[in-house]
């Protein structure tokens, strides 16, 4: 095991990352209004607290134990219209749903960590596109331009971020207040809406399950002593791609308490796969922030680059530091993760395993993106068997989940074809499973997390 390196790294501001080459960064044509922008949201309060950081930490480093299982979910890319009652209602509810769901199978807490409230903005593989035969920037998000492929509305604005902010402020304000309200009570039979999968062979499995959960839940109601308060309110995280570093920076705030640096625009961040170089601004930028971490890793990852960047980001070996979401596709699992897997075990970092079945498998059809419900499934299903084989723990999973009725995923109860992509498809990026797909797909996780027990 290699020896932890924190005393060899240089001392670490916010602003860092500056001296670093940075990755799919926005160029603005005006740095002066950029500047100004982000002095403004420097002086705004933050979104998070650095107490709610601290306990999700600790749960992620129980989940990597095995002693809690890690639900993280939403928005490929959140839209400034997504900032809508409805929208969110629906979007919580499935998250809800979902962790009672796995709750009751795996005999183990749920942690909630949901990709809202600050995904607004997103990598992309090449700087421009051409849209009816005319060219113009590539879309990186409502918080750097706007949607319509025209070439002044692909010019960033650096105001676009202030609207983020808000907006991210707005929706967290809004969840948060529904959970204090009794949203989160769902062992009210009006909160199932199961319509959607009855169709499903595995339809009186799934019923059954949800009558057992709500069987549960009042019979332990009927016992004295019982905290009601704990079966009706839930604990709810924020999590989004550092990505646009001086967006990043700018929320970033000391705390005295602990003497340590938080990014409080969301409880979790995570560096993706195409920024997350050892020796790159991101890697700097997360190194010096006290949030959980989360890494994307896909197919093409190098086990040895991997464990430089954890040494970089976790030199202390800190539990609940880091958490690796795997993404490398069905057809992938079982050649690349365990040389992954040996490779941080030998490193002495102590991880959080997680799974992301839904970038490896990303095909095209009819002109879109889109994603098969079984290929999503096969590869869960191979991630768990590997990490199992390994003596290692599958410690969550990630999605790309909405709870409105979108046509951009194929397969499932419902049996959308190719033929229904076109119907109701209204991602901005990449596609998402709908509300009936995520039922179906934590039923399917569910079976898999109790053989286990």
């Amino acid at each position: 095991m290699q020896a932890p390196i924190s005393s060899n790294v240089p001392p670490w501001q916010p602003a860092s990352w500056q001296g670093k080459t940075a990755q799919q960064q926005v160029a603005y044509p005006d740095p002066q209004a950029l500047a100004q922008v982000l002095c403004e949201l420097a002086r705004r309060p933050p979104l998070v607290a650095a107490g709610e950081v601290d306990d999700l930490r600790r749960q992620i480093a129980q989940a990597a134990e095995g002693k809690a299982f890690v639900l993280q979910g939403g928005d490929c890319v959140e839209r400034f219209i997504d900032c809508d009652q409805a929208v969110i209602t629906n979007k919580l509810k499935i998250l809800l749903q979902m962790s009672v769901i796995l709750t009751h199978s795996s005999r183990c807490p749920v942690v909630r960590i949901g990709r809202i409230a600050g995904q607004y903005a997103k990598p992309r593989s090449q700087a421009t596109e051409v849209v009816e035969g005319q060219e113009v920037l590539t879309y990186r998000g409502d918080s750097i331009h706007d949607f319509a492929p025209t070439p002044r509305g692909r010019i960033p604005d650096p105001t676009r971020l202030l609207q983020a902010y808000f907006l991210a402020a707005s929706t967290l304000n809004f969840i948060r207040s529904m959970i204090d309200g009794g949203f989160a009570d769902l062992h009210q039979p009006y909160n199932w809406n199961l319509y959607g999968i009855e169709k499903s062979a595995h339809w009186p499995e799934y019923k059954a399950t949800v009558e057992r959960i709500l069987d549960a839940i009042h019979f332990m109601e009927s016992f004295g002593g019982v905290n009601p308060d704990k079966l009706h309110r839930v604990s709810f995280y924020t999590s989004h791609e550092a990505l646009h570093l001086p967006y990043e920076e700018s929320l970033t705030r000391f705390d005295g308490r602990s003497g340590r640096y938080y990014n409080l625009g969301a409880h979790m961040l995570w560096v993706g796969d195409r920024t997350r170089h050892p020796d790159g601004a991101h890697a700097e930028y997360l190194r010096g922030i006290a949030n959980p971490v989360g890494v994307k890793v896909g197919p093409a990852a190098d086990p040895i680059e991997l464990v430089r960047l954890l040494d970089v980001i976790d030199p202390d070996r800190e539990a609940g530091r880091i958490t690796v979401i795997t993404r490398l596709g069905r057809q992938s699992v079982a050649s690349r993760l365990p040389s992954i897997v040996e490779a941080v075990r030998r490193s002495g970092h102590v991880v959080a395993w997680s799974c992301d079945p839904m970038h490896g498998n990303t095909v095209a059809m009819s002109g879109r993106k889109t994603r098969l419900f079984e290929a999503i499934l096969e590869d869960l299903r191979a991630t768990f068997a590997c990490h199992e084989s390994l003596g290692s723990i599958t410690a969550g999973v990630h999605f790309e989940l909405t709870g409105d009725d979108v046509s951009e995923c194929i397969g499932g109860s419902v049996t959308p074809g190719e033929q229904d992509l076109d119907r109701n498809y209204q991602s901005y990026c990449d596609p998402r499973l709908n509300y009936d797909q995520s039922l179906e797909m934590a039923f399917l996780i569910a079976s898999t997390l109790a053989s286990k027990r």
